[in-house]
């Protein structure tokens, strides 16, 4: 059980979705040290400050900390290294057209184990303004407003 108590997640990156208007999600493989996936079985990785890029045909995490083993030796890896991303080519070669074109940029969203492999979600996002921030949260209360307004007339309250 990851760290949220759903199976298999490791870290989330909530505030991306406040961040981000979120387009696509692709799923992703990541290279990874030994000590590095022990440390990430202990739930010990952060996506706060995280990234994709793709450079040279090859899509690369930048800032992701996975904090380092506590049990490891010498072999122990860095926190903040950046990490190779494991996709097919056409997904590579989409991406890498998309950001290019329209400014978009690569989030990691969630990082979990899938069939005992640690998987990256990623999403291609826009950027969101500061009005769009807040109409999504007015929006939110709304929606909360209302059900709470139907779970008044539900029980017979309103």
């Amino acid at each position: 059980m990851g760290k949220r108590g759903t199976p298999g997640v490791i870290a989330s990156n909530r505030r991306a979705r406040h961040d981000y208007t979120i387009l696509d999600t692709y799923e992703a493989g990541i290279a990874l040290a030994g000590t590095e996936v022990k440390s990430l079985r202990l739930g010990r990785a952060s996506l706060a400050d995280a990234f994709a890029i793709v450079d040279g045909g090859e899509v690369w995490l930048h800032g992701l900390h996975i904090a380092e083993y506590a049990y490891g030796s010498w072999t122990n890896h860095a926190p903040r290294r950046t990490r190779k991303l494991l996709l097919h080519r056409k997904e590579i070669d989409k991406i890498a057209g998309r950001i290019a074109d329209s400014g978009l940029t690569l989030v990691p969203m969630a990082l979990y184990f899938a069939n005992g492999y640690v998987k990256v979600e990623l999403a291609l996002a826009k950027g969101k303004r500061t009005w769009d921030k807040r109409q999504a949260i007015a929006k939110r209360d709304a929606e909360r407003q209302m059900a709470r307004g139907i779970g008044w007339q539900l029980k017979g309250r309103a």
